[in-house]
C-alpha cells in the first residue's frame, strides 16, 4: 500500500488588528520573539538567513524568501530530524519548506493565511513528522500571534 504525504499546512485566522500590526509581529525581531522563537540571531530581510532560537526544542536557521510589506512575508526553513536539536546551516542547500505570510484586510478585521509548503520535497526520514508537529504548531502559534496583536 502506497500512502501519499500531505505537502501543505494551511491556517487562517481572522484578527481585529490593522495589517501594519500584524505585518510588524511577524517581521520586527523585537516582537517576533513575543509570539514565536525565543530569540532572533540576525537580521529578518529578504536574501538574510537569520537564526531563530526555540530554547529546548533548538534553533533553527530561515532563509527570508519575499517581503511586501504589510501583505506578505515568507521565509523557508528546514525541519530538524531526530538526531539533532538544531537546523543550522545554508537554508538553500538543503531540503526545505516555505512558510508564507498573506494578509488581508476585511470588514471584520485582518486576515492572516499561513501556508507552509513542501514537506513532500523533505527526506522521508522527517517528513510526516514535521508534517505532525507543524500541523499543530501553526495553530498554536497563531493563537499566540492573536493575543500579542490584540492586547490594548
Amino acid at each position: 500500500m502506497t500512502t501519499t504525504l500531505q505537502d501543505t499546512i494551511e491556517r487562517e485566522v481572522t484578527i481585529r488588528a490593522s495589517k501594519e500590526r500584524i505585518y510588524n509581529a511577524i517581521t520586527d525581531p523585537s516582537q517576533l520573539v513575543n509570539w514565536f522563537p525565543d530569540a532572533v540571531e540576525g537580521k529578518v530581510e529578504v536574501g538574510e538567513q537569520p537564526v531563530f532560537d526555540f530554547g529546548k526544542y533548538g534553533k533553527t536557521q530561515v532563509y527570508i524568501a519575499a517581503a511586501d510589506p504589510f501583505d506578505y512575508f515568507a521565509y523557508r526553513w528546514t525541519s530538524h530530524n531526530e538526531h539533532t536539536t538544531d537546523s543550522l546551516g545554508d537554508v538553500l542547500s538543503r531540503a526545505n519548506t516555505l512558510v508564507e505570510f498573506r494578509l488581508t484586510e476585511t470588514p471584520d478585521g485582518t486576515v492572516v493565511r499561513v501556508t507552509e509548503s513542501g514537506f513532500s520535497k523533505l527526506p522521508q526520514a522527517v517528513a510526516e513528522k514535521a508534517f505532525e508537529d507543524n500541523s499543530g504548531g501553526w495553530t498554536f502559534m497563531l493563537d499566540r500571534l492573536v493575543d500579542l496583536v490584540t492586547k490594548a
